[in-house]
C-alpha cells in the first residue's frame, strides 16, 4: 500500500467502490485515495469550475459564516486573515470585509497570487479545500508557517465518521476529493504540532498554535 500523505506512515485498504480505491492510516487515521486516481490539473480545473459561488448567492453566505462567524468571535475585527484556496468568487474575504475585517485570498487556479503567502495572519480559512490538496502533509508545514504566535487554522471540511457510513457517503464521489479527514485525524493532528483543537460544528474545526 502507499504511505500516507498525511504522516508518511504505511496505509492499508479501507474500501473500494466502481471508480476508487480508498485507504487509511492507522497512525494518524486519514483516509486517503491512491495517487493512480488523482486528476490532472487540467480535469481539476475542469470540476471547479462547474461550481457557482457569489457573493450574491445568501445560502453560500450562510454556508461559509459557519466558519467566518465563530472565527472573528475569537479573533476580534482587527485581525488580519487569509482564506486559502478562496475560489473564484473569493466570497469569504467580501463577508469579511463587509464587517471590517481585512482577509486576502489565494487560490492555485483563480487567485495565484504567491505573495500573500510571504506573509502571516492571525487566521487562515481553509473552506472545503483540505480534502483537495494531495500532500497534506507538506500543507499543514506551509499553513504553520503563514499563522502568527496564538494564531487559528480554520478548516471546513466534512469528516470520516467510520466505514459504514463512508460507504454510501456522497462527499467521496467528487473525483477532486482526495483526502479525508475525522476527528481522530485532527486529534492526532493537534497533539503533533502542539496545537489546541475546537470542534466549532460537524464540519468545522479550529485549531490554535499556542501564543508565545
Amino acid at each position: 500500500m502507499s504511505s500516507c500523505p498525511l504522516c508518511h506512515q504505511q496505509t492499508f485498504a479501507f474500501h473500494q467502490d466502481k471508480n476508487r480505491q480508498y485507504v487509511r492510516c492507522q497512525h494518524c487515521y486519514l483516509v486517503s485515495v491512491p495517487v493512480q486516481f488523482y486528476l490532472d490539473e487540467t480535469a481539476e480545473k475542469a470540476q471547479y469550475d462547474l461550481h457557482d459561488n457569489d457573493f450574491a448567492d445568501a445560502g453560500y453566505q450562510r454556508f461559509l459564516s459557519r466558519t467566518l462567524t465563530p472565527l472573528l468571535a475569537r479573533t476580534g475585527l482587527n485581525a488580519k486573515g487569509l482564506d486559502f484556496g478562496c475560489g473564484e468568487g473569493a466570497v469569504l474575504s467580501q463577508m469579511a470585509a463587509a464587517q471590517g475585517v481585512s482577509v486576502a485570498n489565494y487560490d492555485l487556479f483563480y487567485h495565484p497570487d504567491t505573495q500573500v503567502l510571504n506573509l502571516q495572519y492571525d487566521f487562515v480559512c481553509l473552506t472545503e479545500v483540505i480534502e483537495h490538496i494531495a500532500d497534506a502533509h507538506q500543507l499543514i508545514e506551509r499553513l504553520s508557517q503563514l499563522l502568527l504566535p496564538g494564531g487559528i487554522l480554520a478548516i471546513m471540511t466534512k469528516r470520516v465518521l467510520g466505514l459504514e457510513a463512508f460507504i454510501n457517503w456522497h462527499y467521496k464521489s467528487d473525483p477532486t476529493h482526495i483526502n479525508f479527514y475525522s476527528v481522530e485525524t485532527f486529534e492526532w493532528l493537534a497533539q503533533q504540532q502542539g496545537w489546541q483543537l475546537e470542534i466549532i460544528d460537524n464540519d468545522v474545526v479550529f485549531l490554535q498554535l499556542p501564543s508565545i
